[in-house]
């Protein structure tokens, strides 16, 4: 689920640029900074892009550039003569010496009032209202274009794990089938060193059978190889079957530590490592499936 997307529009003497990043969550969180003069549509941008998105950590960020020959303030002509007026009146009054002429500006813009605000009355227009939902529609589809980018990326990373998987699970039937033997030849040594103690072979045949059948994984692979094809049908079934992989990977996760735990080999032992090493590399990029 993580991806970012950029798009850039003009209006007149604005450049209106849109940001929207995401990052893995289980469900839609979405937190938005927008500038202050589109916060009325704030709504509505949230419903364009969550319905694209549907989940994640989503980020969007809506800010403008202006040209910088419409920014800023005038000064009021008529305030500053009324201020001069004004001092020189005092001095007059009062005796004190009027100010240089060079040193008018360093009263005057102490002053209140001197400027006049030419932006205070903006308004959002229809016409901009359109550019600015083109260009968050923009930013949403980069952003989906990256998250398709990224989910293509997974499947076939997906793919060798599981091929991987399942060339591991094929290499451990030889060291299955000759344990059987070496159990049965351990057992008979120890039995063999038991001086002048007779035993039942018919009992101990039975309960060999009996523990061999507890160390058995038969079941464990069969069920293990069905959640390996599982995965594969549920990654080809097509949108939003994120939560779903990361259950099927939960049951495969089982079997696995139960054939590890079933395992009384080293061999055997050294290829479950294995299949959980590759496993886990499943379970740490499943998060980034929708």
């Amino acid at each position: 689920m993580t991806g970012y997307g950029k798009a850039d529009a003009t209006y007149k003497d604005k450049k209106i640029h849109v940001e929207v990043k995401s990052l893995n969550s289980k469900a839609l969180d979405f937190s938005m900074r927008i500038a202050p003069l589109y916060r009325e549509k704030e709504m509505e941008i949230r419903k364009m892009v969550s319905t694209v998105v549907e989940r994640g950590k989503v980020e969007l960020n809506l800010w403008v550039e202006k040209e910088t020959t419409s920014v800023g303030a005038t000064i009021n002509a008529d305030v500053v003569q009324n201020y001069i007026r004004q001092i020189q009146a005092v001095s007059e009054q009062t005796g004190i010496a009027t100010p240089q002429p060079q040193a008018y500006w360093d009263i005057l813009v102490r002053l209140p009032e001197l400027t006049l605000n030419t932006s205070a009355e903006e308004q959002l227009s229809e016409e901009e209202w359109e550019v600015v939902k083109t260009t968050v529609a923009q930013a949403t589809e980069a952003l989906m274009d990256f998250r398709r980018q990224e989910g293509e990326a997974l499947t076939l990373k997906f793919n060798k794990n599981l091929d991987t998987i399942t060339e591991l699970l094929v290499n451990i039937e030889p060291f299955e089938q000759s344990r059987v033997e070496r159990i049965r030849k351990r057992l008979e040594d120890r039995l063999a060193e038991l001086k002048g103690v007779d035993y039942d072979k018919n009992r101990l045949e039975q309960e060999l059978i009996y523990y061999i059948e507890k160390l058995d994984i038969n079941e464990e692979k069969q069920r293990l190889t069905n959640h390996l094809n599982y995965f594969r049908e549920t990654m080809a079934s097509g949108h939003g079957q994120g939560k779903k992989l990361g259950f099927i990977a939960q049951e495969m996760g089982r079997e696995i530590n139960t054939t590890g735990s079933k395992s009384n080999q080293a061999e055997m032992q050294n290829i479950v490592v294995k299949m959980k090493d590759e496993l886990e590399q499943i379970k740490e990029q499943v998060l980034n499936v929708m």
